[in-house]
């Protein structure tokens, strides 16, 4: 996601698209989301030590693939969920530090650098966040449907890890949370790719997504993605800001409380930001569901 000229105007404008596709999806195509979870079926993922990365690009474009997520974690048997979430750049002031940080400033000298959520103290910038709303609603909705209260959600949003994810403020409070493997499991959120016009790239190079634009998502996501799981954090913060992904904290804190873990992109689809962006087409995200596989060790 590219932080415009105007952050405040693009946080009121997704936060209004969320509440409205919302009311226009209604019940009953809330529901057709939930129940459009059972070709991916990851429960089985989390079970086994793995984790799942939802998108956030909008209930109508990958609403499916965030309730494989709600699903997976509701049918894993865990008691207590972690979702990592994506704090996106929404002040001029969490862009200028994100810029600071891939051009190699010390991360340690950042006011932002730690990790957010409800029930901690310190900043709170997360409170403007929309990365994990539509998974919440997805969730809140289908603990509803079932008849139970659901597993323990812990939400947390972390900045700036910058190649660093080790000495990150309030990692070892997740290294905590995570440490009881049997009961807890872990799942991520990122919009892996984002391009077009109203993301920078030039008219002439600018593709649509059925004409090649998500053939090279797909290329730049896998790519990333075995960067990631290799550990080479900083080589993956560098890979997410060329490839316009908002995946870079949320990914490395995963990979460092985790270990290494194969993936497998399950699905890809994406949504038009055009409007969002006031740009020309082609203005896109894609949206990737992304199973992460414990790699067990040959015996």
């Amino acid at each position: 996601m590219v932080t415009p000229a105007n952050p405040s105007a693009l946080k009121n404008y997704i936060h209004n698209s969320i509440a409205r596709e919302r009311i226009e999806l209604c019940h009953d195509g809330v529901h057709k989301i939930l129940d459009a979870w059972k070709k991916f079926n990851l429960s089985q993922t989390l079970k086994q030590g793995g984790s799942i990365i939802f998108p956030h690009a909008g209930l109508r474009a990958s609403g499916h693939q965030i309730a494989a997520a709600v699903h997976a974690c509701l049918d894993s048997g865990a008691s207590r969920v972690l979702a990592i979430g994506v704090l996106h750049a929404l002040t001029p002031e969490l862009q200028d530090a994100r810029v600071r940080v891939a051009n190699g400033a010390d991360v340690t000298k950042e006011k932002h650098w730690g990790i957010q959520g409800p029930g901690l103290a310190g900043r709170e910038e997360w409170k403007d966040e929309f990365s994990l709303l539509d998974f919440q609603f997805l969730w809140e909705t289908e603990c509803q449907r079932r008849g139970i209260q659901g597993p323990e959600l812990i939400l947390r949003y972390p900045y700036l890890a910058g190649g660093k994810p080790e000495i990150l403020p309030g990692m070892a409070e997740l290294q905590e949370i995570t440490k009881d493997t049997k009961n807890t499991v872990v799942v991520s959120t990122a919009d892996m790719f984002h391009h077009g016009i109203g993301y920078g790239e030039p008219k002439e190079v600018a593709l649509y997504p059925d004409n090649g634009g998500l053939g090279l998502a797909r290329k730049r996501i896998e790519e990333g993605l075995k960067i990631l799981q290799a550990g080479d954090y900083w080589g993956y913060n560098q890979h997410c800001v060329l490839a316009k992904s908002d995946g870079r904290d949320a990914g490395q804190v995963v990979r460092y409380l985790l270990g290494s873990l194969q993936s497998k992109l399950v699905d890809l689809t994406y949504a038009d930001t055009t409007a969002m962006y006031n740009a020309a087409a082609p203005t896109w995200v894609a949206a990737a569901l992304v199973e992460l596989q414990a790699i067990k060790n040959a015996s």
